[in-house]
């Protein structure tokens, strides 16, 4: 029969060894702390449970839908739809509660079609409002960088990737080839943006629009432009489409709009809004109220009628 091997002691040389590296570790630890900052690296269990912070959306059922009640900060976020879909109102509403929590933000108005009055009657206060319309893509990037570092920035909108033009592009020859550049350009300016958006606590909202790929025969034909980076990189997705007008006779007068968090990292995804937004007044909270008090059963809809 084979004998069991007897467990030996470690010698008293080899039993230091372990106590050694500790301190050799724990030195290091030390180090990294001390050239990268407090909280650059520690044990998982350390770190403390802090809830996420949000910036309202203007809508209440959305917020719900969020899961955490707005937009977490300090986090990358995707606006995107057709075209007429409220994109910019829904952005423009976020500015407006960051605004009223006290915030400041910057609105980089890449398509050249900010309608400062429309903005002011969604609840922004314009004289507060930052706002650039850089001349290409690479310029527009940039100013998003150098304000995410102040550390001061609540929110900024992206208005539209679409329009983040590359400036070899815009310099180029019409008709020129210029394929995968605005992807490159978004790949490199996320991969940086991500960690010190982080840090700042800035939110930092893209809206995109839709394209229809060509030759698609099977699955779902649409995309969005700026590469596959975008998707990557967010914590947020939001889909926003038209679904109805609303009219009042024979004028339309607004659509209902439906939100669907097609990604989130920060609560559960996939669950979806419904609202009106009413043309030159944004989203109609009086709308939400009383969708909502149905919804839960605290008043009753007979025909047109809540009691």
């Amino acid at each position: 029969m084979l004998k069991k091997k007897e467990k030996k002691d470690l010698p008293a040389g080899r039993q230091g060894d372990k106590t050694v590296g500790i301190a050799v570790l724990e030195n290091t630890l030390k180090s990294i702390q001390t050239k990268f900052g407090e909280g650059s690296i520690m044990k998982f269990g350390d770190s403390p449970k802090v809830d996420v912070n949000v910036i309202p959306t203007g809508s209440l059922g959305l917020d719900m839908a969020l899961g955490v009640g707005g937009i977490p900060r300090g986090r990358i976020i995707e606006i995107f739809g057709p075209e007429s879909s409220g994109k910019t109102t829904l952005s423009l509403h976020i500015v407006a509660e960051a605004q009223k929590l006290g915030g400041i933000c910057a609105y980089i108005d890449a398509e050249h079609a900010m309608d400062p009055e429309y903005t002011k009657k969604l609840g922004v206060n314009i004289n507060e409002l930052l706002i650039s319309q850089p001349d290409n893509g690479e310029q527009a990037l940039e100013i998003v960088e150098s304000l995410v570092r102040t550390g001061k920035i609540d929110v900024i909108v992206i208005d539209s990737v679409a329009a983040l033009t590359p400036k070899d592009e815009i310099e180029g020859d019409m008709g020129a080839y210029h394929v995968g550049k605005q992807a490159r350009l978004m790949s490199q300016a996320l991969r940086k943006l991500t960690a010190i958006v982080a840090k700042s606590k800035t939110s930092v909202i893209f809206i995109n629009q839709i394209r229809m790929q060509i030759g698609v025969m099977f699955g779902n034909p649409e995309t969005t432009p700026g590469g596959k980076a975008l998707k990557f990189y967010t914590s947020v997705r939001l889909d926003i489409r038209k679904i109805a007008q609303i009219k009042k006779g024979e004028e339309v007068v607004g659509s209902r709009t439906r939100v669907k968090v097609v990604k989130n990292k920060v609560a559960a995804p996939f669950k979806q809004t419904e609202f009106d937004i009413i043309y030159n007044e944004g989203i109609s909270k009086e709308g939400e109220i009383m969708a909502l008090g149905e919804k839960f059963k605290i008043i009753e809809k007979t025909g047109n009628s809540y009691f």
